[in-house]
């Protein structure tokens, strides 16, 4: 009976793990696709007057 609790319990935290694996990747690549698009923001406005994302460290 022991063995098949300890069996149960492996499967679930290791297809909890790959659930968890599988949203990081999605996470990651929205963080990407936003890089990107501040990225091109950045070469389109010609660099000259800084980053577009300066609001997030409070300088003015």
């Amino acid at each position: 009976m022991a063995i098949i609790l300890i069996v149960l319990l492996l499967a679930l935290i290791l297809g909890g793990l790959g659930f968890a694996v599988h949203v990081l990747w999605w996470i990651a690549l929205a963080i990407l696709v936003i890089w990107l698009i501040g990225f091109l923001v950045r070469i389109g406005e010609g660099g000259s007057r800084g980053r577009w994302y300066r609001w997030l460290s409070g300088c003015p």
